[in-house]
């Protein structure tokens, strides 16, 4: 007989406590059940139950092999629904959260074409510059930037971005050109205001020596678009991610402010609950991204 039965007979028997209710459960016969059950007892060689006329209940055996049998038949009612699962159509709505900037130029161009490609799904985006929590928040992922908090949620890399200071030559021919990082605390920093730790810049030295700045911003701002469009203007030097500062750097809109400084860089990330399995519309819409960033290259973020 099939193992599996047997355990599922027995399990049934101790869960609804008793053969008639147990057949019931399963759909087959009631002899069908004690038949499983006596040949599962056989095999062991061992009485796992106790039968009484009015009751049944589990031997001290039958007990400490109820636990591992329910784990057993949990498991591979697990590794059944991961099959169907796996072979299901993409579908439902996909909830993500991003932050306002990579949202916008970056995420927002490319969902076109993910729901071309999977039309079954539709897609809330949230751009908000603060980490949510996405189990009680609702969300099915998120993408982030940067060093990820200790978390129990599940992470799949997209690409990488690189942050270096910028400001405008405007600004460079005003205030002069700081020649090394301690220069920057006679100058004016921008800062992200939403980050607890937007104040502090984390840099490389030439010598490969890692700094951390800690200076007060002379403006603060929750948007990354925002502090860009700051340097531009000439406002004070920024410390951005190549995604923002990429176009205004070609364009001579802003500079490198000290080029000799190796750039930092940070991870994009994917992040998503956790759990054995993954959702087909939140593992259909991180491959789609993988693949979309990889087209553009390592240099275009």
């Amino acid at each position: 007989m099939d193992r599996l039965t047997e355990m599922e007979a027995f399990a049934t028997v101790v869960d609804q406590g008793g053969f008639t209710d147990a057949a019931k459960k399963m759909g087959i016969s009631k002899s069908a059940v004690s038949k499983h059950v006596s040949s599962l007892e056989a095999r062991l060689g061992a009485r796992l139950l106790n039968r009484t006329t009015r009751r049944v209940s589990p031997t001290e055996i039958g007990l400490a092999y109820y636990d591992r049998a329910r784990r057993v038949l949990t498991d591979a009612g697990e590794a059944d629904a991961l099959v169907t699962s796996m072979q299901a159509a993409p579908s439902g709505q996909l909830r993500i959260s991003v932050a306002t900037d990579f949202g916008v130029n970056h995420l927002s161009p490319v969902i076109g074409d993910f729901l071309a490609t999977y039309p079954d799904i539709s897609v809330n985006m949230v751009l908000n510059n603060r980490y949510v929590e996405l189990i009680s928040e609702g969300f099915d992922l998120a993408v982030r930037i940067g060093e990820l908090e200790d978390s129990t949620l599940r992470a799949r890399k997209l690409t990488d971005t690189n942050r270096r200071m910028i400001a405008s030559p405007a600004y460079i021919e005003r205030y002069g050109r700081p020649k090394r990082i301690d220069d920057l605390n006679e100058h004016k920093l921008l800062h992200y205001s939403s980050q607890a730790n937007g104040s502090v810049w984390k840099l490389t030295a030439p010598s490969g020596e890692k700094r951390q700045i800690r200076t007060g911003g002379w403006l603060s701002v929750n948007d990354g678009q925002s502090l860009l469009n700051a340097a531009v203007a000439g406002l004070g030097i920024a410390y951005l991610p190549s995604f923002l500062y990429a176009e205004a750097l070609e364009r001579g809109e802003v500079v490198d402010v000290i080029p000799d400084l190796p750039m930092e860089t940070q991870g994009i990330y994917a992040v998503y609950p956790p759990g054995r399995f993954t959702q087909p519309k939140v593992r259909a819409f991180i491959d789609f991204l993988v693949d979309a960033f990889a087209e553009k290259g390592p240099n275009s973020w």
